[in-house]
């Protein structure tokens, strides 16, 4: 089966990602009819506009050799006609490229997200959130500018350059010898100009995402940030990076201020003038001609300054859409499987010889345990011990490194993802809330529930009494990441959350240490309640919710060493009389061990 994300979204469309360049154009040509009347747009603007140029050639004609009549007239009312047809042409070219520059942002934008919420935890754990928002921000902002007025100016140059060198050759072919030379010599110093100025922009980018990314880490925490007394040094880190980021501006303007080809121009005019005079001499152009010769270099001018923003523009645009594409074709640790095994989960999960390592070592270590459907099994162990991990390779946060989950019979890496996940809730200590009503924060996970649903659950999760305190109860906005609320109340928020989703596995990450113990004994009940039925892994070191645990599972080190009840361990684990010695009640004699693997195979 070939290797998906994570999560993708049906029928999305389908952009060329080989590489920046390629990736830009297929989302250029998804809008390909705004881009061809682009292109004809611009067209005719310039052949209009460069056309006006000749058409006052010939009035100096008129006015040198006069033929009577309305001629003056006609020449006037065409000069008009022309310069009108290139500022409709060239009004109508801006609005359709700016359509494709706003199309552009948000398709990039809407593409990077979808890839975002793809990836898996562990790409998400090596990466900076503040690099990252810099990507979806400026990095995509940066194609806007790109397109409009990045790539109308190279219409611009482009055919600033080429039309006038046809009209030149209508009036005689040896006048593009000057012009011709300029434009090789033009695309010869633009080729040395990018070459310089690619790697600064390039280096710019991630400056400021450097930057960005040591601010938000500063941001958030700024708690202990200040209760270090760090301002400081934060500020003397920020005041760097930025220093890094302005000095790649200022080399990019030492390398625009020693762009050639204005120079150049110079001559180009001065050359192509006294080429005409010679002609003049020789009586092969007439002073109608040189006018017009004269006007259409002119014409030049205006494309060759531009230049100097455009490529710069393009550049720092294909810089920017390297580092998004970077991002959305980095490879995803596990796959969507859409056509993986879905049904109901009955609750039935069997750890074979499991380990999970990363780069910095393994977590777990050749783990085996079986909990049986409806089962509450507790997870004790110190702190750093690979107990939450343990839980997160269940519903494949994480997927393992050797061994294998099985659930139902079936191993998690063979389940559709969707379906695997939607029937397992975990709730952690660390509760995150999003910047929405209580209502929402309850509902996250079953959008469109009605309101008596979501109070039932709050009921449960003993919320809906705080709710209520508040002035605007259920649609009460809570802070990001639910700062506004106290830990206890963000807690009971997740616990209404998970009863409300219904899972058949509930795993619970110490999910009641910010509670109370009054309400805790409220939310025992709830808890209770809410297992019966489904299977339930509970990380916890308190005693109070360990012995109503059907089994109990001791890790130390990334390893089980041992598994039983709670008056079996007091008995034959040392490590379990430890962790529970702050008790006062006597404690049975230690019993000889048995090993965790005889226990392991005996369950």
């Amino acid at each position: 089966m070939a290797q998906t994300g994570e999560f993708t979204v049906g029928n999305a469309y389908r952009y060329n990602h080989s590489g920046p360049r390629r990736w830009l154009l297929s989302h250029i040509w998804r809008y390909k009819f705004f881009f061809l009347a682009t292109t004809l747009l611009y067209i005719t603007a310039w052949f209009s506009y460069t056309f006006s140029r000749t058409l006052i050639g010939a009035a100096v004609d008129e006015v040198l050799n006069p033929t009577g009549g309305d001629t003056f007239l006609k020449l006037g009312l065409a000069t008009l006609g022309v310069l009108l047809l290139d500022s409709i042409c060239g009004l109508s070219g801006s609005l359709s490229i700016e359509t494709i520059a706003q199309r552009l942002e948000r398709d990039a934008r809407e593409e990077l997200y979808i890839s975002l919420l793809g990836k898996s935890q562990t790409f998400h754990d090596r990466q900076r959130v503040g690099d990252i928002m810099a990507r979806a921000t400026d990095d995509v902002k940066q194609l806007n500018g790109m397109m409009n007025p990045g790539v109308m100016f190279i219409f611009e140059t482009v055919l600033g350059l080429a039309v006038p060198m046809l009209y030149l050759a209508a009036i005689r072919l040896d006048l593009l010898l000057i012009p011709i030379a300029f434009v090789v010599i033009y695309i010869i110093t633009v080729r040395a100009y990018m070459g310089r100025l690619n790697p600064v922009l390039r280096d710019q980018r991630e400056a400021f995402g450097a930057m960005n990314a040591g601010l938000e880490e500063t941001i958030s925490g700024i708690e202990t940030v200040k209760a270090s007394v760090q301002e400081a040094f934060e500020r003397h880190k920020f005041r760097r990076n930025a220093r890094l980021y302005r000095d790649y501006f200022v080399e990019q303007g030492r390398i625009e201020a020693q762009y050639l080809p204005m120079l150049i121009y110079g001559f180009v005019v001065g050359l192509t003038f006294l080429h005409a005079m010679l002609l003049y001499r020789q009586g092969l152009l007439t002073i109608p001609q040189i006018v017009t010769v004269t006007a259409l270099v002119g014409v030049m001018r205006f494309p060759v300054f531009i230049s100097i923003f455009s490529f710069s523009l393009v550049q720092l645009g294909i810089a920017s859409a390297e580092r998004l594409l970077n991002v959305i074709t980095a490879k995803a640790d596990l796959d969507e499987n859409l056509n993986g095994h879905s049904a109901p989960i009955e609750g039935d999960i069997l750890f074979e010889h499991v380990s999970f390592c990363h780069d910095n070592g393994c977590i777990l270590q050749d783990i085996s345990f079986h909990v049986r459907p409806g089962e509450t099994v507790a997870i004790v162990g110190q702190t750093g011990s690979g107990k939450s991990t343990l839980t997160e390779l269940i519903n494949r946060t994480y997927d393992v490194t050797s061994g294998r989950i099985l659930i139902d019979g079936v191993d998690v890496r063979d389940w559709n993802l969707n379906s695997l996940r939607s029937q397992i809730a975990k709730i952690e200590q660390d509760v995150f809330l999003f910047s929405r009503t209580l209502a929402e924060n309850i509902a996250f996970g079953a959008p469109g529930t009605p309101q008596a649903e979501i109070e039932r659950a709050a009921r449960e999760a003993q919320a809906h009494d705080f709710i209520m305190s508040f002035k605007d109860g259920y649609q009460t906005e809570v802070g990001e990441r639910g700062v506004t609320l106290s830990g206890g109340q963000r807690q009971r928020i997740a616990l209404a959350r998970a009863f409300l989703s219904n899972p058949r596995i509930l795993i619970l990450d110490d999910s009641t240490s910010a509670i109370d113990s009054a309400t805790e004994d409220e939310i025992q009940k709830a808890l209770r309640r809410a297992q019966e039925g489904r299977t339930t892994l509970l990380i916890t070191h308190r005693l109070s919710q360990i012995r109503w645990a059907d089994h109990i599972l001791v890790l130390d080190g990334g390893r089980l060493i041992a598994s039983g009840t709670h008056e079996t361990l007091l008995r034959t684990s040392p490590m379990y009389r430890r962790i529970f010695s702050r008790y006062d009640a006597p404690l049975p004699p230690l019993a000889e061990p048995e090993s965790t693997v005889k226990q392991a195979a005996r369950r």
